[in-house]
């Protein structure tokens, strides 16, 4: 270092001690900062020009060199002495005379040699430069700076941006205000770079001092060699991870951690951009980190090492080091450290914070002393240090004594001769040393110290000031310091009065100084009550006036001199808590907006006045009352402290309105115009209230709105308003469409809003995002982010305030009343045509209401409807188009532009007739269509008018709702937002789309141009709430060709039938995309790939990146979808890439030349609802009915698995449309192909039914799916085919069944077979159907389809069609009825037909007589001795045996039994209660009723009785099933003659032989699919019974009596047993009993295979039991996949309201992965929280909890366990598993958990914890714990009963019977009321005795 010259050592003051100013600058090696002052990066990298030296003390220079800098310098100071003026020389000559005063204001460096200094270093505002190190810590955190207390009592500033290294990546600007004092603490010490000073000069030596804190300038030349272990470094936390803290030292080269584990380095967790202090513990070199410990009592023990070779900028302020003494300075001391170095400390900075004069005394040369660097100045090399024991210990002195503290026994320690006072503060806990300068010891100037004052003696003194960092308070003793209130800031308090002078007056307000010195400002607008132009005139300076004080805030004061607030008597408002209802206080008005006024109190609290609460009258503008900086007398209504929300009132005393004049939010009024303002519309509604409707509220169109409200006039009635809100007595209305349509789904209360919902609304403010408003105030919240899809749009510019929006709920906190939504239009876009729709209305309500004005005719607007033909002639031909007039309507113009002429010359003067597109009534003027395929369509119409309604009924009589068209754009009009479309494939039909949308109608609009296509849905039919249009909401957009890309085709190279070389870049299913060339882009489609037949999957063996040889054949259409990312069409079939002749004939267009029967293949690109689309070339394409691709139902049902797209299907050609270039195919062949091989261009009805006929003829079998289910026996319509319908007959739908019905439902696909087809007069096809598939003789034989088939005396079945009061009419086929007459209904009375005989009910009867020309056939049902083998058949027992297994009907329920009619017999069995089900029946009116279909077996018959006993149970039927019915049954004498095993031959009614049954018969192997497993013996046997038909009723009593009286010796011999187990069964809970029921049949009947389990899930959708013996089943095949894919099939299938089920089926998937997963931890991890986003999370926690507790994974549960303590903390039943967890894995920790349940759950759910607690304890834990529990809650609830016998019961089952009776004894000395004693002691203690 170099030599500081002896003059400039000399210069020294002897006031070494106070902060007096500098004197003159002594010479000093100048650094070259290259302008750093203006720029700050290049003032943060300041290079230090002094050499360094390798060695200590020594310097570079030769001696002589040394002198002559010497000699120059003194010349130099020589020359700055005679430049200044006469009394400055006399200053110098003073100076010169007084060697004591030096100059502190300079600092020198180390490398001292000659004489030392006097005084030791220290740091002013004089000597501060940039780049130099600074120790400081932080004393205050603001919200966009830090200010640092510095060494001798300076403060620097430290700027937000400045606090942190930017490779951070911490946005300060949009981090909220408190970011920083999140990253900070006050008391915080901080190493810091001077970077800047300021140039402001207005108060000499108090410039501000610009510091920063990035490490990357305070470790500016730092390298990891230089690091060595065992230094202290500070970092900052650039991101934490899992293991610990990764640290930046704000420089590239290497980087640091910080171990997690190392739980000593904190007691708090640490955020990013937290500046940290650490001890390199270790450092790996190779990947450049180094390892810190932030041990708070290592870094503060740590020294830095003495280390070869250091340079001073590896001196850090803070750094701790080993120092000797070299000497001792009059007002500090001189060390040397680390053998280089020498510092100074000066006296405030010494080990004792009280030094006396002697304090000399304990400093002795070489004296070894521990320090820390305080600052280095790089450009002097001067070093200051400090001996401070709080700083020694790495802490800030504590601040025991606030500024304004007064203590009147102050202690002098020392006195400094002409410096001032050290004296003693008594503070609490130790005391604090204070300094009082001498200009602060009196008021007048005080001399001679050490005379006035003597050491040890009390003073009273005020602290004035505190040096944070030497921990060094700064007092007065003067005694002008003690008088008044106001001594500092902290004295000053908001709304006090004072007294102040005026010191300045500037155009921002005045400057004023309390009596106590103290500053404050009086902004311009509170100097008076009104607008002052020339504050200057008014305000003297000088002149003292009274102010209030308005707040204070970081020492800044604001007051006002407004005279209202100055002689206010009202209380003051300073703080939200005091805002009371009720209280009336003065404020000023801040801001003013239309829906209400903001108004400002003291200290910056702020509340609002709505528009309601202002007083003002309805219609009159808030600005016209009041006026920003009013001073207004306001009320409070109602405050929020912690939200800091005031609402106030302008009423002080407001009127209440009575009940009838309330009306409620959201309801719908109507309201007539009373005014007509600029603001908005006033009406009165309901005749006794007033409301106003905004401009922005007249419509939900912006241009709209102001043209309704030009139109309205008063005494014009609003039959639908929505009201939104009240002001006051004011209604706020709307008459929004979009509003006033939804007005049912619009919320008023947060509760009614669910996130992810779309909800209407309007932008009610659009600052730092849009505020949606609802009804009432509820309004949601929109970030920019959120509000559009563009992010480079401007939210103000997008949207207005008034805008109709459609909002989507994003988040809505119930707590803070927040609700944060959506406004992008993708998410929120309209499926509807509202937005539309409204815009036509009020057109037509705007057109009306301006023609009443004028008084002109609507009729010229019936003459020109929509889509009509108008005759016009040509009025003027303008570049545009032409303009049209009409004869009849002068007024009334059409316009046809050049797009809609149709190619037609038109000159002026020629009569044309148009089609008319649009009408606009407003403007008259008709927008018309001269197109031929629009005037054409209507060539057979003469006139207009008489025909324009058929002609509508054409042009949509096959157009409905929701249904998706292709359109072509027509007129686009952008100033209205709408185009007019029509619709080629629906006759030209005219529709209207919108260009825009609710949230987007300021933003750019999609570009349409005339002829394009779209693609669009039908969302409303003409009618009168459309205005009589169609209205169409657009899809898909086809993109029109651009001039770029036009272009791009001039300048190709290549032309159709060009050979290329092209490289793959995708790979689709239906085409290949290729490139070649320069940018070129073409496709191959899939019928170019192969020649001859379609191949399957033809793309298998490319690849992407391959090249190929292709063909271009065309051009791309600009109408296909993505025409752009292909300009070529290519082909790949080798007989395209032939070089021959040939290729030019095979690239012309290929005519559309096909043949009705012709077969023809190709590719699925698509599969809907009904047809699979096929493409069979690039130009043509294909359907499929979807009912024509199979006839099985099973297959139907999963038509997407069948085609899936890419397959290659075959199929034969059933029609043509060549317009559209459209064939449909069937699979089958047809089997006649009409009018030979001729292509059909237009389908007639002769051609459709001709095709009809070649695909469906008798006999053949076809898929259908049931479109109704007609009434009666009606019988079923089923479709099968597009617009093709059959019908199955009742007696068609299954054999001889009593419900033929029953099992079919809308919707079901069902096999069919045509039975005949036929075209009826009205150019349909009627087709009738059968679905009974009866290939046996019996059913074919039931069948009698002709009346020749019919012979009198024969048995025939049918089915009641209908009843008269004369007989019935019954079905026996589809084309044959038969007669029963009343007297041959039965043999007896039959009092009601119509309830004995219903319609749909099977009978059998005899045929009486037949008439086959009139085809009248006359039936009997009697049962007569003429009909003898009809009854015999009907009424004979001996063809029933014993273990036969009928089905028949329930016939009536009794208590002990239940009577069962055998199907077609007149038999009547009785099933005993006891052989109902092998479990006990309850009640049996509950489980059975009449009519139900049962199967039963016969266990007894009794042929001399005629009685039948039945069995139901599940064990009487076995393996092999027989439902046996009369027609099957054998007689006895047929029995006998065959052998077991060969089958049977059944008589059937006919006499024939029937040996369809047989053990292997399809209906066995049918029956026995599903057997129910079960064994056990019939305990009954009933005697049979019978019941003739005819006298049904009367039989069933008289039966009942017989059976009552029989049954008593029947009962009596039942077992005992049996009674007691049916006894013990009935007090069982009946749900629980059908649970396990169920169950057990599933067990019983499980079945074995995946086709079993598929069928018993049909009918079983939501039952997860079904699903995870699926699951399970899977499992035992070792089939995983499969029963994953079984899980996901069951959590889509099972519904959504079955959160149980579906619960269950997610506990499975997981027990599924935890077993199988790989790894088992994260499948389950992504199973979990797939549950949690559809299942109850607690549910779901719980039950992984289980499961980890149950396969013993502790490791996981208790992970588990933590975090559901955190997110479920006030769950009772969590901790309580916490608990239960640790006892069970015998931990310690349970007095911690159970404290920490206590803060966190709910105080009602205390008790339940701690006693389940305690009972835990008892059985599982420490029985002492358990008992201080419970004692814990008995102490405070001791006469809670249930916890005494909660309390009983766990220490009599522990067994200790002393513990026990004393617990008794205890509780029989309560103080409790004798009944609930006895309830109490009675039962507990009968137990504890027995």
């Amino acid at each position: 270092m170099a030599k500081r010259s002896s003059k400039a050592v000399n210069r020294k003051s002897a006031n070494g001690l106070m902060p007096d100013k500098a004197s003159k600058k002594i010479f000093k090696n100048k650094t070259n900062l290259d302008n750093g002052v203006q720029s700050k990066t290049l003032a943060m990298q300041i290079e230090d020009d002094v050499p360094c030296f390798p060695r200590g003390g020594a310097t570079s220079l030769s001696r002589h060199e040394v002198d002559e800098v010497r000699a120059e310098a003194d010349a130099e100071f020589g020359g700055l002495v005679r430049e200044s003026n006469n009394n400055r020389r006399k200053k110098t000559l003073q100076k010169k005379n007084h060697p004591a005063e030096d100059d502190t204001g300079s600092l020198f460096g180390d490398g001292i040699s000659g004489k030392l200094p006097r005084f030791a270093n220290k740091i002013t505002s004089k000597n501060v430069s940039p780049g130099m190190k600074i120790w400081g810590v932080i004393a205050e955190i603001n919200k966009k700076d830090l200010v640092i207390s510095l060494p001798g009592g300076l403060r620097g500033l430290v700027r937000a941006c400045e606090a942190f290294d930017p490779d951070l990546d911490i946005e300060t600007k949009d981090a909220d205000s408190s970011f920083l004092s999140r990253t900070f603490r006050v008391g915080q010490l901080v190493s810091c770079i001077v970077l800047d000073l300021d140039a402001d000069n207005k108060e000499k030596g108090n410039h501000k001092i610009w510091l920063s804190l990035r490490l990357a300038l305070l470790y500016k030349g730092f390298t990891l060699d230089a690091i060595q272990e065992g230094m202290v470094l500070t970092a900052y936390v650039k991101s934490i991870e899992d293991h610990g803290y990764i640290l930046s030292f704000g420089l590239p080269s290497f980087v640091g951690f910080l171990p997690k584990n190392d739980r000593t380095e904190s007691r708090d967790d640490k955020v990013v951009g937290q500046l940290l202090q650490g001890v390199v513990r270790s450092i790996d070199r190779s990947r450049k980190v180094i390892y810190l410990s932030s041990d708070h009592d290592a870094v503060s023990k740590c020294v830095t090492k003495d280390v070869k070779g250091i340079s001073i900028d590896l001196l850090i302020p803070g750094m701790m080091v080993n120092a000797r003494v070299l000497s001792t300075l009059e007002n500090g001391l001189i060390l040397s450290f680390l053998t280089y170095f020498t510092g100074t400390v000066d006296i405030f900075n010494l080990e004792n914070a009280f030094p006396t004069t002697e304090w000399k005394d304990h400093y002795g040369k070489n004296k070894k002393v521990s320090a820390r660097i305080l600052f280095l100045d790089p450009s002097t090399r001067a070093v200051g240090l400090t001996l401070n024991s709080h700083l020694l210990q790495n802490e800030a002195p504590p601040s025991l004594v606030k500024t304004g503290d007064i203590f009147d026994r102050a202690k002098i320690v020392r006195v400094d001769r002409g410096a001032g006072l050290l004296i003693e503060i008594p503070s609490v806990p130790v005391s604090t040393p204070a300094y009082v300068c001498i200009s602060d010891v009196a008021d007048n100037k005080a001399q001679k110290l050490d005379k006035q004052f003597q050491e040890g003696s009390n003073v009273r003194v005020r602290v004035f000031g505190f040096r944070h960092l030497e921990g060094l308070a700064i007092g007065v003793l003067k005694g002008s310091a003690f008088e008044g209130s106001v001594f500092t800031h902290s004295d000053v308090k908001p709304g006090m009065t004072v007294k102040a002078k005026i010191l300045a007056v500037d155009i921002f307000g005045a400057i004023v100084q309390l009596t106590s010195g103290v500053k404050a400002l009086c902004p311009l607008p509170h100097m008076s009550e009104f607008e002052i132009a020339k504050p200057g005139k008014k305000f003297n300076v000088g002149a003292e006036l009274v102010f209030r004080v308005l707040g204070v805030k970081s020492k800044r004061i604001t007051v006002t001199h407004k005279k209202t607030l100055v002689k206010s008597k009202l209380p003051v408002l300073s703080s939200y808590a005091e805002a009371t209802d009720g209280l009336v206080t003065h404020g000023w008005i801040t801001k003013i907006e239309k829906h209400g006024c903001f108004v400002r109190f003291y200290n910056g609290v702020q509340g609002f006045v709505p528009r309601s609460q202002l007083g003002l009258e309805p219609g009159r503008d808030t600005s016209t009352t009041y006026h920003v900086g009013q001073v207004v007398k306001c009320r409070v209504t109602s405050s929020l402290p912690a939200s800091r929300r005031i609402n106030l009132s302008f009423l002080i005393t407001p009127r209440r309105a009575s009940e009838d004049e309330i009306v409620s939010l959201g309801s719908l009024v109507c309201g007539v115009v009373e005014q007509v303002t600029h603001r908005g519309v006033i009406v009165l509604v309901n005749a006794n209230a007033k409301g106003t409707i905004s401009t922005d509220h007249l419509a939900d169109h912006h241009e709209q709105a102001s043209l309704m409200k030009s139109a309205l006039k008063p005494g014009y009635k609003f039959d639908q308003l929505l009201v939104l809100d009240t002001e006051g007595e004011n209604l706020v209305l709307t008459a929004k469409y979009s509003l006033v349509n939804s007005s049912q789904q619009l919320p008023l209360e947060i509760s009614q809003i669910s996130p992810y919902s779309i909800v209407q609304g309007y932008i009610c403010n659009l600052k730092s995002g849009c505020f949606v408003r609802y009804l009432g105030r509820l309004t949601g919240f929109c970030p920019r982010s959120k509000a559009i899809d563009d992010q480079r749009n401007d939210v103000s510019e997008a949207f207005y305030v008034g805008q109709s929006v459609r909002s989507k709920i994003l988040d809505v906190n119930g707590e803070t009343g927040r609700i944060t939504v959506s406004l992008k239009q993708s998410s929120c876009a309209s499926t509807d045509t509202s937005f539309i729709q409204s815009y036509f209305l009020l057109e037509d309500k705007i057109a009306k209401l301006q023609m009443a004005d004028s008084k002109c005719s609507e009729v010229w607007t019936e003459n020109f409807g929509i889509g009509s033909i108008v005759e016009g002639k040509i009025h003027e031909a303008k570049e545009f188009g032409v303009v049209v007039s009409f004869e009849k309507y002068d007024d009334v113009f059409g316009f046809a532009p050049h797009y809609q002429l149709g190619g037609n010359d038109v000159e002026t003067g020629t009569v044309v007739r148009a089609v008319v597109l649009d009408v606009s009534r407003l403007e008259r003027v008709v927008d018309l269509s001269l197109k031929p395929e629009f005037v054409t369509r209507f060539k057979d119409s003469s006139d207009i008018l008489p025909h324009k309604k058929k002609r509508k009924r054409e042009a949509n009589k096959e157009l409905e709702l929701h249904q998706t068209v292709n359109a072509v754009v027509e007129i686009v009009k952008e100033k209205e937002n709408y185009m007019v479309l029509s619709l080629p494939e629906y006759n030209h039909a005219v529709g209207y789309a919108s260009l825009t949308d609710y949230n987007i109608q300021k933003l750019p609009k999609k570009q349409f141009v005339n002829g394009q296509s779209v693609t669009a849905t039908i969302m409303a039919l003409p009618s009168p709430s459309t205005v009589g249009r169609l209205l169409l909401l657009l899809k898909s957009i086809g993109e029109a060709e651009t001039s770029s890309s036009k272009r791009a085709k001039k300048k190709s190279g290549y032309n159709v039938g060009a050979l290329v070389q092209a490289e793959i870049t995708d790979i689709k299913p239906l085409e290949l995309r290729l490139k070649f060339g320069v940018g070129f882009h073409g496709r191959v489609h899939i019928t170019e790939a192969t020649d001859g037949a379609a191949a399957e999957d033809p793309f298998r063996n490319l690849r992407i990146g391959q090249t190929l040889t292709a063909r271009i054949v065309a051009k791309a259409d600009k109408y296909e979808k993505n025409w752009k990312s292909h300009q070529w069409e290519l082909s790949i079939r080798p007989s395209m890439l032939t070089d021959s002749n040939e290729i030019r004939d095979k690239l012309t267009p290929v005519a559309f030349n096909f043949s009705i029967g012709q077969s023809v293949t190709g590719y699925v690109y698509k599969v809907d609802c009904q047809w699979v689309w096929l493409t069979v070339s690039r130009e043509v394409r294909a359907q499929i009915f979807f009912l024509d691709t199979s006839c099985e139902p099973d297959e139907l049902q999963d038509l997407q698995k069948q085609f899936s797209v890419g397959k290659s299907v075959r199929g034969h050609i059933l029609s043509i449309n060549k317009e559209k270039r459209l064939l449909r195919l069937v699979l089958r062949p047809l089997s006649t192909i009409p009018n030979g091989n001729e292509t059909i261009e237009d389908q007639s009805n002769d051609n459709v039914i001709e095709n009809v006929f070649s695909l469906i003829r008798e006999g053949s079998v076809v898929g259908g799916r049931i479109s109704k289910v007609l009434p009666g026996v009606g019988g079923l319509l089923v479709e099968i085919g597009p617009h093709l319908y059959g019908k199955v007959h009742f007696t068609e739908l299954t054999d001889s069944a009593p419900d033929p019905l029953l099992g079919y439902r809308e919707g079901q696909f069902v096999k069919c077979k045509v039975l005949e087809v036929s075209p009826t007069g009205r150019g349909t096809v009627h087709v009738d159907l059968s679905l009974r598939f009866g290939d046996d003789v019996t059913s074919l034989r039931d069948r009698v389809d002709k009346i020749e088939d019919l012979q009198p005396n024969m048995i025939v079945k049918g089915y009641v069609k209908s009843v008269t009061p004369k007989g019935c009419f019954i079905s026996l086929s589809r084309k044959l009825d038969a007669k029963i007459l009343l007297s041959n209904l039965s043999d007896g009375f039959i009092e009601s037909p119509e309830k004995e005989f219903p319609v749909g009910k099977l009978v059998i009867g005899k045929v009486l007589s037949v008439e086959t020309l009139s085809r009248r056939v006359e039936v009997t049902l009697k049962m007569s001795s003429g009909s003898g083998a009809l009854k015999a058949q009907m009424n004979d027992t001996s063809s029933l045996r014993v273990g036969d297994i009928i089905s028949g009907s329930i016939r009536r329920v009794e208590s002990y039994g239940l009577f069962i009619t055998i199907d077609h017999t007149t038999l009547v069995g009785l099933c005993h209660i006891s052989e109902l089900s092998d479990d006990s029946v309850d009640s049996i009116e509950s489980k059975y009723k009449a009519g139900e279909r049962v199967k039963a077996k016969i266990l007894k018959v009794d042929n001399e009785r005629h009685r039948i006993s039945l069995g139901m149970k599940n064990s009487h039927f076995g393996d092999d099933i027989e439902i046996q019915t009369p027609s099957k049954l054998t007689s006895d004498e047929d029995e006998g003659d065959k052998e077991e095993g060969e089958g049977e031959e059944v008589v059937d009614r006919n006499g024939q032989m029937d040996n369809t049954h047989k053990p292997n018969s399809d209906h066995q192997s049918q029956v026995e699919e599903f057997p129910v497993l079960a064994q056990v013996e019939s305990r009954a046997s009933i005697l049979p019974l019978e019941v003739s038909l005819d006298d049904i009723e009367q039989a069933d009593m008289d039966v009942a009596v017989s059976w009552t009286e029989e049954h008593a010796a029947v009962a009596d011999t039942k077992d005992e047993k049996s009674k007691r187990r049916a006894k013990r069964k009935q007090k069982e809970d009946r749900e629980l009993e059908i649970i396990a029921a169920e169950q057990r049949l599933l067990e019983k009947d499980m079945p074995r295979s995946a086709e079993e389990f598929e069928k018993v899930i049909r009918g079983s959708l939501n039952s997860s039991f079904v699903w995870i013996k699926y699951m399970a089943f899977m499992l035992s095949l070792a089939d995983v996949d499969k029963a994953r894919a079984i899980a996901e099939r069951a959590l889509k299938t099972i519904n959504i309201r079955e959160e149980t089920e579906k619960l269950n089926v997610w506990v499975a998937y997981l027990n599924l992965e935890n077993e199988y997963g790989n790894p088992p931890e994260e499948a389950v991890v992504k199973i979990f929280q797939r549950a949690l986003q559809y299942c109850d999370p607690k549910k779901v926690h719980l039950a992984l909890l289980a499961m980890y507790q149950r396969t013993e994974q502790h490791k996981l549960a208790n992970e588990l366990l933590d975090k559901m303590t955190k997110k479920f903390r006030h769950s009772c039943k969590v901790w309580l598993r916490r608990v239960q967890s640790l006892l069970k894995q015998h931990q310690d920790g349970v007095q911690a958990i159970v404290n920490r349940a206590v803060l966190s759950l709910p105080r009602h759910k205390h008790i339940k914890f701690i006693s389940q607690t305690a009972i835990l304890e008892f059985k599982c834990g420490v029985p002492d714990r358990g008992r201080s529990f419970f004692e814990g809650i008995l102490r405070e609830y001791p006469k809670r009963t249930d916890l005494w016998n909660i309390y009983l019961d766990q220490e009599i089952r522990l067994g200790d019977v002393n513990m026990t009776r004393a617990l008794f004894e205890r509780a029989i000395s309560l103080s409790l009321k004798l009944r609930k004693m006895e309830s109490f002691l009675g039962s507990a203690f009968i137990e504890e005795v027995s």
